[in-house]
């Protein structure tokens, strides 16, 4: 490759194993993320940097040189002579061809690196158990490479490392669509290869984002452009297989969804989606009553305690049949005028308060709270315990209200940790792949101590790794979220993001140039971080292959 640069080592600006300058012509195209290699003069090894800032100097003194030059100010006159300048280029080693870490020295040639050097660089080379994470864009130009880029499936799923965290502007960083574009390249390496077995359970928090993923693109300009990508990843031009969605429970269908009604009575009718309802019947469904207060403060812990008489059958909720019956016993202790004494150790205020926030949701979602399952209903832990190796569970919540869908997303979580825990079945997938966006609402820092929700992402983010439980999450801003998840999650992929939120102690390690790229990235372009890669990665990812568009 054609020599662009020499390195610079001077008193104030020194070659270091960390880091290396190099000056090279004001007309060569260098970008922030591409790779260089520096021939060393040990060993005849090659040193690799990945440039980071790239800045011009001239042999003007000051300022002022400029202002006199331009005859004093004036900005359509011409200099006699021009200045002296060069654009130097700030490096950050990421390795060496004969892992010698002694600094480059002054006057050693700079060159572009070829595929192979860039692949050994940025360690994208020897990829064991490659997952597609997407394609880097390395130099302008005529020299421009595209090369794939691959994570080691286990630290994406484990069992090394596990759990990955999606960060950036709502509508602008294409979250959804990356975690999407991820859990795509899983089902077809998955299927392909043989590997460990991968399921998946897909919370759909947004209209109809995540609602036709097993129908494919039909848009021909997008699927041109999606073609040679994937191609190029090796992956199958299909949408998700092994599809099928769930629904809130509703006598008329859509009431809880934004689904339309003609495509979801035909799933029904084909068994590709089911309606969900909670029973009160069902010990494990009132056990989870508590997720419905996750976002309730509650340092006494009252509200277990009343969950807790609840599920012991004690005072008025012994022998109950219903949820209304439930609704009337929860009334009663609600009643300060009541003579009896029985559960009068939790105080009237408490009961007060757990019976008004329990009848807000029921009322707002009475009929999916339910005596019994009629010959539509179904209920998610059930269908959650028959789940197998790459199937797909798309569960609707985006139409109900903010404490409902916390409910239901807890119920999941639980559903997958039992499953895991206490199952006798043989052919329990190897890995149960959970993705949720808004992952502030359950995991900010603002979030109560004490909530339920919280402490079963704690529990899987901390544990779930050895259990084969993983989260895929997803937010606007990863300052917000609880510091435990971000920290147990080892793949960050941060999207475009605002300034303020790159002052923030999350980005404190990232150079500043990338700080600023962070506020300008385009849809489909991310900043990524893995164990595997010696450093960060700017990839691109191709546009959805399964129809996402309201048609």
């Amino acid at each position: 490759m054609e020599i662009i640069g020499k390195i610079i080592a001077t008193e104030k600006l020194p070659s270091t194993i960390e880091e290396f300058t190099f000056w090279t012509s004001k007309e060569r195209k260098l970008k922030p993320f591409d790779v260089v290699v520096v021939e060393h003069h040990l060993e005849q090894s090659k040193t690799f940097g990945v440039v980071e800032e790239i800045a011009h100097i001239t042999d003007a003194p000051s300022p002022l040189a400029g202002y006199i030059s331009s005859d004093f100010g004036q900005v359509d006159s011409s200099s006699y002579t021009d200045r002296i300048g060069m654009n130097y280029v700030k490096c950050k080693v990421v390795g060496n061809s004969a892992n010698i870490y002694i600094p480059v020295t002054e006057g050693s040639c700079v060159r572009l690196a070829s595929e192979d050097e860039i692949q050994i660089a940025l360690g994208l080379d020897n990829v064991k158990n490659p997952i597609p994470a997407g394609y880097i864009q390395m130099y302008d130009g005529v020299e421009q490479k595209i090369l794939p880029v691959h994570f080691n499936s286990n630290f994406l799923i484990g069992p090394e490392g596990a759990h990955l965290n999606i960060s950036g502007i709502s509508g602008l960083a294409s979250k959804t669509s990356y975690a999407m574009f991820l859990m795509k390249a899983l089902q077809d390496t998955v299927q392909k290869e043989k590997r460990e077995s991968v399921a998946f359970i897909m919370m759909n928090v947004k209209g109809t984002d995540l609602l036709t993923i097993d129908e494919k693109n039909t848009r021909q300009d997008e699927l041109n452009e999606i073609q040679p990508i994937y191609e190029t990843l090796e992956m199958d031009m299909k949408p998700f297989q092994h599809v099928t969605y769930y629904y809130p429970y509703a006598s008329d269908g859509t009431l809880y969804t934004y689904e339309k009604k003609s495509r979801l009575e035909s799933r029904l009718r084909k068994q590709q989606a089911f309606q969900y309802k909670y029973l009160f019947e069902s010990p494990e469904d009132k056990e989870c009553l508590d997720l419905l207060f996750a976002n309730v403060d509650d340092p006494n812990e009252t509200i277990e305690s009343i969950i807790n008489y609840i599920i012991a059958g004690s005072g008025a909720f012994r022998g109950l049949e219903s949820w209304e019956d439930f609704l009337k016993a929860l009334k009663e202790q609600a009643n300060p005028q009541e003579k009896s004494t029985q559960g009068k150790e939790i105080s009237v205020m408490s009961w007060r308060k757990f019976y008004r926030l329990f009848n807000k949701c029921y009322q707002k979602n009475k009929q999916m709270f339910t005596n019994s399952l009629g010959t539509t209903g179904i209920r998610l832990r059930d269908k959650i315990a028959e789940i197998k190796n790459n199937e797909v569970m798309v569960v609707d919540i985006s139409k109900l209200d903010e404490d409902s869908q916390g409910f239901v997303f807890g119920d999941v979580m639980r559903a997958v940790y039992n499953l895991k825990l206490s199952s006798e079945r043989e052919d329990i997938p190897d890995r149960i792949v959970i993705f949720i966006d808004e992952l502030n609402k359950y995991a900010s820092n603002d979030v109560p101590k004490s909530s339920p929700i919280l402490r079963q992402l704690l529990d899987i983010t901390e544990r779930g790794r050895s259990l084969g439980i993983v989260l895929f999450g997803a937010e606007q801003f990863v300052s917000d979220i609880h510091k435990r998840i971000k920290g147990n999650c080892a793949t960050q992929a941060f999207g475009r993001t605002n300034a303020i939120e790159i002052t923030k102690e999350d980005f404190r390690f990232v150079p500043q140039v990338y700080k600023t790229m962070l506020t300008r990235l385009k849809q489909g372009e991310y900043i990524i971080q893995n164990p595997i890669f010696r450093s960060l990665l700017n990839i691109k990812f191709p546009k959805p292959i399964y129809k996402y568009h309201n048609d």
